[in-house]
């Protein structure tokens, strides 16, 4: 991978998305480290003098808000989580924006939910947004809002796939939205082992060519604060890398850990890029949460990886309730998906016209919006099936 140092009269700033973890904000008892988080802080402010801009996702709300209330931590309760993060989120920002200020710099407060990336137009929003605050040489604070998040309900609801459920898989959505050159994951550890990091055999692997599943199946444990653990990590990379934006893991204890990463310097995990899809594809694939599924017949299934369209004739059947511009999965005669796509049509229309010759559909809805249900231009097919 190539350095990220900014040379003598280059006119872009490059732009790292840096999540920070829970475990690298707080104490063991979970009150916040503020001596950690000033390093942090003092490590972005360099690195944007230096001509870097920084977006930072950072974890820590729920914890903050666990020391504030004076309360033990309970997984298992979500409203005990949200009233949590409720509380500790504006203590959070407090300290951001008072160690920023030390530098000159302004911080901005932004919350998100998987609908608000799941859904194309508040996506192009979040860019917006974003984009203009960067232009201000404001310091974006992202988070996931966990105070107004349902995921635990929507999960329930039959062909909903969510896009999101941890802060490292958040830090790649949003650098896909943003388009990023560079994603940086600060946890506890220093970077991806070949094998449990405890084994005194175990050796870090200084860079990924091509996550495999074989390497999936080193990773395991999260953290008791936090949600995410390598695994998480790997498949944020595995996002990231596939989306044309490379990835680092470092261990934010290391003394300028963020600026050596940004620097290229021979610390941490680098994960190399092994795509790079247009924009639109890449939120089909990781940005968009998928509202439902159509199954399609073995011909229809063959003529989508080949690079056809889906028409009404190759559908076989449908689940879930979705509207006109959602994303959907395609799944397989076994039930198996195997892509996804923005559907023209939405899951009763389908129900109503599936298996139906395209000159058949004006007669059924009256209507022809598209002859394809769902474009070509508008799939994403998994990687085993694009190989």
């Amino acid at each position: 991978m190539s350095a990220l140092k900014i040379l003598p009269g280059d006119k872009k700033k490059k732009l790292a998305v840096v999540k920070i973890g829970t475990s690298s904000l707080t104490h063991q008892d979970g009150k916040l480290d503020l001596s950690e988080v000033k390093r942090l802080v003092d490590q972005v402010a360099e690195a944007t003098r230096k001509g870097f801009r920084i977006l930072l996702v950072s974890s820590g709300a729920v914890a903050s808000g666990m020391a504030e209330l004076d309360v033990k931590f309970n997984p298992s309760d979500i409203v005990f989580k949200q009233v949590c993060a409720a509380v500790g989120q504006s203590i959070l920002m407090a300290y951001y924006r008072e160690l920023f200020k030390e530098h000159g710099l302004k911080v901005a407060q932004i919350l998100l939910t998987k609908e608000d990336l799941s859904n194309r137009a508040a996506y192009l929003h979040t860019y917006n947004v974003l984009d203009r605050l960067l232009q201000l040489d404001v310091v974006p604070i992202i988070n996931e809002n966990d105070v107004t998040s349902i995921d635990e309900l929507r999960l329930n609801t039959k062909g909903y796939e969510a896009n999101f459920s941890d802060n490292d898989i958040l830090s790649v959505l949003i650098a896909n939205a943003i388009r990023a050159d560079l994603v940086v994951l600060l946890s506890n550890v220093d970077g991806l082992y070949d094998r449990n990091p405890k084994e005194p055999e175990a050796r870090l692997i200084p860079a990924v060519e091509r996550i495999t599943p074989e390497l999936k199946k080193t990773v395991s444990g999260k953290s008791p604060l936090g949600r995410g653990g390598m695994k998480t990590k790997i498949q944020a990379a595995e996002i990231a890398t596939r989306s044309g934006i490379p990835v680092v893991i470092g261990n934010s204890f290391s003394q300028r850990i963020l600026l050596d990463l940004l620097e290229d310097k021979p610390v941490g995990t680098r994960f190399m890029v092994v795509d790079k899809m247009p924009g639109l594809k890449a939120w089909i694939a990781y940005g968009a949460s998928s509202k439902g599924q159509i199954a399609v017949n073995e011909g229809a299934e063959d003529a989508i990886v080949n690079g056809s369209s889906l028409l009404p004739i190759g559908i076989e059947d449908v689940s879930g309730s979705f509207d006109t511009g959602d994303v959907v999965s395609l799944v397989d005669k076994n039930g198996k998906k195997f892509g996804r796509g923005i559907t023209n049509y939405s899951s009763d229309e389908i129900k109503a016209i599936r298996g139906m010759q395209t000159t058949q559909v004006m007669k059924i809805l009256g209507c022809m919006r598209q002859k394809e249900v769902v474009s070509r231009k508008h799939f994403h097919l998994f990687e085993e099936k694009r190989e």
